[in-house]
């Protein structure tokens, strides 16, 4: 299942950007028929690999193998459950002001 789903998303970022696999292949350092099999899920890139085609498309490697369907993974729940950590440590009157501004936002989104 893997490879089916590491194939499908190298492919389906790579004609996102409009791209053929020649110009990522030379992006990357790889040949053609290389980037071709694992796009066709004939072939497996070693770690580092991978964690280039990750960069270089802008996701996660987590993405890339399926173990999520956000391109960003869990950097963007990791940055959610931080601030809401932050939470854990303020005072009564920090409590009350973040209220009042929760109030006003869901105030001003029923008014759009």
């Amino acid at each position: 299942m893997e490879e089916f789903t590491l194939s499908k998303r190298l492919k389906n970022l790579r004609e996102r950007k409009g791209m053929l696999q020649k110009q990522v292949a030379d992006k990357l350092g790889i040949k053609a028929n290389t980037l071709s099999g694992y796009e066709n899920g004939t072939r497996s890139p070693d770690p580092k690999l991978l964690n280039d085609l990750a960069d270089f498309y802008n996701v996660t490697v987590d993405y890339l193998l399926g173990r999520t369907d956000n391109p960003e993974g869990k950097k963007k729940d990791d940055n959610i459950n931080r601030a809401f950590h932050e939470f854990d440590n303020i005072t009564d009157k920090e409590k009350e002001y973040l209220e009042e501004q929760l109030r006003l936002f869901r105030k001003l989104n029923e008014e759009d």
